[in-house]
């Protein structure tokens, strides 16, 4: 039983420090191989950064449904930035798969997994939501049929939050 109890206080310690994390400042290539930082890509009120690859299954069914999310938020201060974490091998494969994707938002590469790591993706996709103070506010991990939804309603919930500020 004091197993099960210190398990259970770590992972709630890791999940309360997790939820409180501040984006780092970062610089990474777009593209068209210019640098960009945060503040060149974040949304008015929220930034939501889809960590993906181009070898990714969860990734290739997610894409379609944050591009619909794209189209409908854009307007109320939330920008989409798709952050790909192939290796530098893959970075010629990259833009042929945002084409054929249809993808609208700003594409942003991680070759070297320096923000990735910095932020504890172990898994991808991993979805996360910046508010406009760079707090991360949401984090999901993997892609599933109706995750979208999920996504969707916490997007909500958070646009709701800000509103009522």
């Amino acid at each position: 039983m004091k197993k099960v109890s210190i398990i259970l206080f770590v992972l709630i310690t890791a999940m309360v420090l997790q939820a409180g994390q501040m984006l780092p400042q970062f610089k990474l290539r777009n593209l068209n191989n210019q640098w960009q930082q945060f503040k060149d890509v974040k949304g008015e009120h929220l930034t939501v950064i889809d960590f993906w690859a181009t070898w990714c299954g969860p990734c290739k069914r997610a894409i379609p449904k944050l591009n619909d999310m794209y189209e409908t938020y854009q307007s109320e201060g939330v920008n989409f930035v798709g952050l790909n974490v192939d290796s530098p091998r893959n970075t010629a494969k990259i833009p042929a798969f945002v084409a054929a994707h249809k993808m609208e938002y700003p594409v942003l590469k991680d070759p070297d997994g320096a923000l990735s790591s910095k932020l504890n993706i172990s898994a991808i996709p991993t979805l996360i939501i910046v508010n406009s103070e760079r707090e991360i506010v949401y984090r999901h991990t993997g892609y599933r049929p109706g995750d979208d939804k999920v996504i969707e309603t916490e997007l909500k919930k958070l646009l709701n939050a800000h509103e009522s500020e």
